[in-house]
């Protein structure tokens, strides 16, 4: 409840960090007059106690919020047959972080500068989305196109475009997270095509009209529910497999049935870390 409150005063988005078993931080920042005049005090929202506090940044933000971006390592899967995994780890992190210290080969280094826009790796959603599409990979030896909806940084489909699908094209409304994720996969040097897109207003590529492809193609998902609740509803055809984060986990079930309902698609896993879920749902 409270997230969603600040989502709508801040739509560019807030930083959020666990600091307990049970409770939760979510961060606002803005120039002195940019946010509202809130006193310290607390409330009820539900059966939660919110506390809201103001303070003042200190002048080297510009470097002190880097530490809040950590490396994160994401393993590969383990081979049925108990030799070796058959695709590499992948170590997400932001620039100014060191590389991964395990062997070359054995890790697929990621970069992500996540300027203005959402997705480094570190959030329990987007780890478990790149979890999901390792285990994914490893199952598919024809790797075709893929849609990542919601790209933010562009760090899901710079993993999945490095894991050898392709084309890949990411969609995104902010024109800032549209430009990350160039700046991104440029880094990383793969190929993918990135695109301005609005969910609500327009069709989605490579699934209807003129850009449909005949082969089955992978989306990927990493939206509130609001979003995904609208994704289930526009998308004119079940992709083969769909990936979708962002999820409490109590929206997990609510989400499954949308796409099972008008699409078909199967709960092939189920992912949760913390309050968040993730889904991987698969066409009959």
């Amino acid at each position: 409840m409270v997230l969603a409150e600040l989502l709508e005063l801040t739509p560019a988005g807030v930083e959020e960090v666990q600091v307990g078993a049970d409770t939760v931080e979510y961060a606002v920042y803005g120039a002195p007059g940019e946010l509202p005049d809130l006193p310290d005090l607390r409330a009820l929202a539900g059966d939660a106690l919110v506390e809201i506090s103001t303070i003042e940044i200190a002048d080297d933000w510009q470097e002190r919020w880097k530490g809040f971006h950590r490396p994160v390592l994401i393993p590969a899967p383990s081979p049925q047959d108990g030799g070796e995994p058959v695709l590499p780890a992948l170590h997400v992190r932001p620039p100014w972080e060191a590389p991964s210290s395990h062997g070359e080969g054995l890790v697929r280094e990621i970069v992500i500068d996540p300027g203005q826009a959402f997705g480094t790796g570190a959030h329990a959603s987007t780890r478990m989305c790149l979890e999901l599409l390792l285990e994914l990979s490893a199952g598919e030896r024809s790797r075709g196109a893929l849609l990542d909806v919601g790209t933010g940084s562009g760090v899901l489909a710079i993993a999945a475009a490095g894991l050898g699908f392709d084309p890949v094209l990411g969609l995104d409304h902010e024109r800032e997270s549209v430009q990350a994720a160039r700046e991104n996969a440029a880094v990383n040097e793969v190929e993918l095509e990135v695109r301005r897109f609005d969910l609500r207003a327009q069709a989605l590529p490579w699934m209807a009209g003129p850009e449909r492809r005949a082969a089955p193609i992978v989306v990927l998902a990493n939206l509130l529910r609001p979003l995904l609740l609208e994704l289930a509803s526009s998308m004119p055809c079940a992709p083969a497999h769909l990936i979708a984060g962002g999820l409490l986990r109590a929206e997990a079930d609510e989400i499954s049935a949308a796409f099972a309902d008008r699409l078909g698609l199967g709960e092939r896993e189920r992912r949760s870390s913390g309050e968040w879920s993730a889904l991987w749902l698969t066409a009959s």
